[in-house]
């Protein structure tokens, strides 16, 4: 038995290597050709955070961070190895090999970590100059983690996402299902304190020096108004002319409130819906993996924000899926993924300011709308025999 063992671990190890290089090699390729082009960078901000903090300045409290705690590191870092935006790039890129690294380790398909590895060119410039590769390597670590029966890894990994940033609140409800099916509730009880003690450890602190600040900018997330890249935006600007103002740091539609609360209900019973459906079936890899990138999904599409970057937290996860659903979902993905490079970042501004392609945002949303159908959609009984 211990042969086969290694020759499977072998193998795995092969095959990380071979995704890992394809992956650094199509990053390297975002710096060049058309790639360089019109870019939308966040870098700069992140840089004046870094620097503030590098000067002993503290976060919410001495200056304002619209980001949870657990996004500061990667700020920093870059700061004491110059050149802040390569190296903050090439740190993102090490956070995608990490999430190939977690993929390989919950047995992901080889169609998953092809899709993985070319990722860099779906995605596009914005890879280099946003940090949601950095939750998603939690996300990974975590639901790779469940799998394998590592609940207080799991839970602990978690917690770091949701400290990097909240969307990773929506897979909780996955988890504690999970974990109650396949160990228990005491189980439960003692990975739930790992995650929160993670959890505890990024955000206490700032809760107790500068608990305004940091209130505030969790309002200032929670409360944006309908943002103008969204499912519900992208509506009224194909069959409408709303007004666009720069809100909260994005551009947003004026007079969208009860939109983006009618959305924002949409959203939380879609995936009320999902935490459902997977609690009622049985616990089984390949259906967390689905209803994980299910929630995300919906999180994204049916949401009140969504950035591009966004879609990157689909990148580790959909690809998951198995069989024709997973191959299928993929190629939904990669073409939601083609449709955004064509408006963003070259033609953003013609949409932003004159709400041209308007019709291909909303295409490029409804795509995202099947996608979400697709994971979601309710596996076919087997037939019974006579």
């Amino acid at each position: 038995m211990v042969l086969p063992i290694r020759r499977d671990r072998a193998a795995r190890g092969v095959v990380f290597v071979a995704a890992a290089a394809v992956f650094l090699c199509c990053w390297e390729v975002l710096h060049h050709w058309f790639y360089t082009h019109y870019q939308i960078i966040d870098t700069p901000l992140y840089e004046t955070y870094g620097r503030a903090m590098g000067n002993g300045l503290l976060p919410y409290r001495d200056f304002a961070v619209e980001y949870p705690p657990g996004a500061l590191p990667v700020f920093v870092v870059p700061t004491y190895l110059g050149g802040y935006a390569d190296t903050f790039g090439w740190l993102m890129a090490a956070c995608g090999v990490g999430c190939l690294a977690c993929a390989v380790a919950a047995r992901a398909s080889l169609h998953a970590l092809a899709f993985i590895a070319v990722s860099p060119l779906l995605i596009g410039s914005l890879a280099l100059s946003r940090f949601d590769f950095w939750p998603m390597l939690f996300v990974t670590a975590a639901l790779a983690a469940f799998v394998r029966d590592r609940h207080r890894v799991g839970f602990a990994a978690l917690g770091a996402a949701v400290a990097a940033k909240l969307f990773g609140l929506v897979l909780i409800p996955l988890a504690v299902v999970w974990t109650i099916r396949r160990r228990g509730i005491a189980e439960l009880g003692r990975a739930g304190a790992c995650g929160v003690a993670v959890l505890a450890a990024a955000v206490l602190p700032f809760a107790v020096l500068a608990p305004d600040g940091l209130w505030h900018s969790v309002r200032g997330q929670v409360a944006r108004p309908l943002q103008i890249d969204s499912t519900a935006a992208s509506v009224l600007t194909t069959f409408g002319h709303p007004k666009v103002i720069q809100t909260h740091g994005s551009f947003n539609l004026a007079g969208s409130g009860m939109v983006a609360g009618a959305t924002t209900a949409l959203e939380i019973a879609a995936l009320i819906v999902l935490w459902i459906a997977f609690a009622r079936g049985p616990a089984e890899r390949d259906r967390l993996f689905r209803y994980a990138a299910a929630c995300v999904c919906a999180f994204i599409v049916l949401g009140k924000v969504l950035s591009p970057q966004f879609l990157i937290w689909l990148v580790p996860l959909v690809p998951l899926a198995r069989g024709r659903r997973g191959a299928a979902a993929s190629v939904l993905l990669a073409a939601a993924f083609v449709m955004t490079q064509v408006f963003f970042p070259a033609r953003y501004w013609e949409y932003v300011f004159h709400l041209r392609l308007a019709w291909l945002v909303l295409v490029r949303n409804l795509v995202l709308v099947g996608l979400l159908v697709l994971l979601s959609w309710p596996e076919r009984a087997p037939a019974r025999s006579s």
